[in-house]
């Protein structure tokens, strides 16, 4: 008789047994299957609403600096070849490898006016994308619309008296305060807002820009390489990363991969021990049986492999029910994580591999020492079983 055949027959046979040993690799293998996949749903979704809030990428003009010091006194710096940002610009940073990561291009145009005796900041800005930029604005009032609304922020609205529909005089334009912005806590509350174009006609800076703003996802895209792709489309400019905001981003998705790797771990130990033990019970309930095929010519080499087959049956089985009850359990548990920013779920199947490679690792590594045991059983030890 083949040594397959007495493998499955012995399986067959003892199916209290079989069961409890795909029962424990089953659920190892399940879990880790579902702490996989909704780790990785989780981190894509954590990595998507964090990415909503805010930049993380700001571009500047660059421009060349000189300290002035004559006689041992500091002058100050002047400031030379200074280059500008223009509404080009915006088309070049579309072009670059990893657009698909930039989830918002917000420019940005500054000037300062003098309103009622006050010096205010204008920012020209689109609205459509400095609204998905900055989603904790409240405003009181209703969004600007271009050419002739404003957005005032709250400090400069307390300190000027500005209020709802009033209207405001700038370069002999009359603009309606159309919002005010509730307080931020931020620059934002000092400066009065306005459709970037708007601007640029109104300060005679058609096309110009003082900086741009982009949120990029850093999710499945190393920041760096965004950085690198616009400096070389705009080598005029600075293209600085905003490294604490980025870095917060990650913690917060990496702490997820931490956690999913701890009770994995955990899990397989667990199921390690079941199988351990599940295995080392069945040689000893099996030492009549093997002192037959050891006293008909079996060798040594020939029991491991009968006691491994078996095990590899199992942890087969077990691998891949396990990834497709894992699978299943991560459908059902990632509803209930109010995952808002989830669009949809999502599976790597690369983990059906990874599920049965690690049931067999962890099914053959927990079955060596008692096949070996087994398999060195003396058949004179056997036969007093019988």
């Amino acid at each position: 008789m083949k040594i397959y055949s007495i493998a499955f027959q012995s399986l067959r046979r003892r199916k209290t047994k079989t069961i409890f040993l795909i029962i424990g690799l089953f659920l190892s293998v399940t879990s880790v299957v579902t702490l996989i996949t909704v780790s990785e749903n989780i981190n894509r979704s954590v990595a998507i609403n964090l990415d909503e809030f805010g930049a993380n990428i700001i571009i500047t003009p660059k421009s060349d600096q000189l300290m002035i010091n004559y006689g041992g006194l500091s002058l100050g710096e002047v400031s030379f070849n200074n280059s500008q940002l223009s509404d080009n610009d915006l088309q070049k940073i579309n072009t670059i490898k990893n657009r698909k990561n930039l989830s918002i291009i917000a420019p940005k145009l500054f000037e300062t006016v003098n309103l009622k005796g006050k010096n205010v900041l204008i920012a020209g800005v689109r609205f459509s994308d400095e609204l998905k930029l900055k989603k904790w604005w409240v405003i009181k009032g209703k969004s600007p619309l271009p050419p002739n609304n404003i957005l005032v922020g709250s400090n400069t609205a307390e300190a000027l008296r500005i209020k709802l529909n009033d209207t405001v005089s700038i370069n002999e334009q009359r603009l309606v305060v159309s919002g005010i912005l509730s307080n931020t806590g931020s620059q934002d509350d000092g400066l009065i807002f306005m459709d970037i174009f708007t601007a640029q006609t109104l300060f005679r800076k058609l096309s110009k820009l003082s900086l741009i703003e982009i949120a990029a996802l850093c999710y499945d895209c190393p920041i760096e390489d965004i950085v690198s792709q616009t400096s070389s489309v705009l080598p005029t400019a600075n293209v600085t990363p905003i490294k604490q905001n980025i870095e917060s981003k990650m913690m917060a998705v990496h702490s997820f991969e931490r956690f999913s790797l701890g009770i994995s771990l955990v899990m397989l130990v667990t199921s390690f021990l079941i199988v351990f033990a599940n295995v080392n019970s069945s040689i000893t309930e099996r030492t009549k049986e093997i002192g037959i095929f050891k006293s008909v010519g079996y060798r040594n080499s020939h029991i491991l492999q009968i006691i491994l087959t078996e095990v590899i049956a199992a942890s087969l089985t077990a691998g891949l029910l396990g990834f497709f009850a894992g699978i299943s359990a991560s459908k059902l548990v990632l509803p209930f994580l109010s995952m808002h920013g989830l669009s949809s779920f999502t599976y790597n199947f690369t983990t059906l591999p990874i599920a049965v490679l690690l049931s067999l690792f962890v099914g053959i590594t927990a079955c060596i020492y008692p096949a070996i045991k087994a398999s060195r059983l003396d058949p004179t030890v056997a036969f007093r079983f019988i």
